[in-house]
């Protein structure tokens, strides 16, 4: 059975099922889940807890003997089982879809994985471990729900924000400085619940408090692309920056991008469906909602011109040409991150570039940015 994470309370209000399945890269809510889970399991007798690690050479008989014994003091067992790599191998299927058959009233087993494919949520094995207890998957937060994230969060301590457009910028604040840090996010909240009372929170004092702990991936930098948000935009090339990603990978993801757009475009003009182009450019997500209005933006020729623009890019991040500007507007800045920022604004913000815009740079992100140790 699958579960949606929202629904777990209510399904642990009912009773326990005798297999979990906890899979998601969002380590903060699959930690939440998983002791969610233990707890319940202690009220209801389980008090012998196993652990078991797979890694290379790992003996899957032992976790069956563990499986299908009693414990020496007669207690019901909690039986966990952490599969780092999501792969279990062959053998390891065997003994998942052996594991799934054995039915023991008195053994709780708990499975743990990382973020899933298609193909492999597909396979007997992991097929057989979700029919026979719970498959709980854990989606990440996206960016655009991190603030009404952090607003529950806040609530659940006895706390909130002030009302109206104060709230919604001390929200968009907490956001900006944890994106893509959820465990962050969560010592941020947990941090303000220390240092104020119950009740409301102003602007000034979320400021006050929370420290940039962003963590900047650069396959989100296309979202912030897509949607035209210049702000976060600029933010997110100086995080990429300031935390030493090479700029040969920001300019391969957000060249894709422009090339995808470029492929849609075409199509659409060709009088292709959108939905049938998205799905053959495997445009997923976040991105299949930004795709339209992105589109509306920008024209064939302005993608093409940044095509041109990513190839002498290219160039100059792998020191093949000089790092001075030449006469020409398609010529990169000497800056290469300069660079990157001008090709995404050509998706971003195409009207701005009738001159070349310069990254706007506050005065934390004036010199490179450090992520907090």
């Amino acid at each position: 059975m699958q579960l949606r994470l929202d629904a777990l309370e209510a399904h642990l209000a009912k009773g326990l099922a005798g297999l979990y399945v906890v899979y998601g890269d969002e380590h903060l809510l699959a930690q939440e889940a998983c002791d969610r889970i233990r707890a319940t399991a202690r009220a209801a007798g389980f008090t012998d807890r196993s652990v078991f690690t797979v890694e290379r050479g790992f003996d899957w008989s032992s976790l069956l003997g563990a499986s299908q014994s009693m414990s020496l003091f007669g207690d019901r067992q909690l039986v966990e089982l952490r599969i780092p790599s999501g792969k279990p191998g062959k053998e390891g299927a065997d003994a998942l879809k052996a594991l799934a058959a054995a039915v023991n009233d008195d053994v709780l087993t708990m499975v743990t994985l990382p973020r899933l494919d298609a193909a492999t949520q597909k396979s007997a094995w992991f097929t057989a471990l979700a029919d026979a207890g719970v498959a709980l998957k854990i989606d990440p937060v996206e960016r655009a729900q991190l603030p009404n994230w952090v607003g529950q969060r806040l609530a659940a301590q006895g706390q909130r924000v002030a009302a109206g457009e104060e709230g919604r910028r001390a929200l968009a604040f907490i956001a900006e400085r944890v994106e893509g840090n959820l465990l962050a996010a969560h010592q941020e909240i947990q941090k303000l619940g220390l240092l104020y009372p119950a009740g409301s929170l102003s602007f000034d004092q979320v400021q006050d408090a929370v420290l940039n702990v962003a963590r900047y991936d650069v396959f989100k930098l296309n979202e912030a692309m897509l949607a035209g948000d210049v702000g976060r935009l600029s933010r997110m090339l100086d995080g990429l920056r300031g935390e030493g990603e090479a700029a040969v990978l920001v300019l391969w993801a957000v060249v894709e991008e422009v090339r995808t757009l470029l492929r849609i475009k075409r199509g659409v003009e060709a009088g292709k469906p959108l939905a049938m182009l998205v799905r053959e450019n495997r445009v997923w997500g976040p991105r299949e909602r930004l795709i339209g209005p992105a589109l509306s933006r920008v024209t064939e020729g302005a993608l093409e011109k940044a095509l041109a623009l990513a190839a002498k890019l290219d160039r100059q991040v792998k020191g093949l040409s000089g790092g001075t500007r030449g006469n020409h507007r398609n010529d990169p800045p000497p800056d290469p991150w300069d660079g990157l920022f001008e090709l995404a604004m050509t998706v971003a913000s195409p009207k701005t570039l009738a001159v070349p815009p310069l990254r706007p740079r506050s005065a934390a992100t004036a010199a490179p940015s450090r992520r907090p140790v």
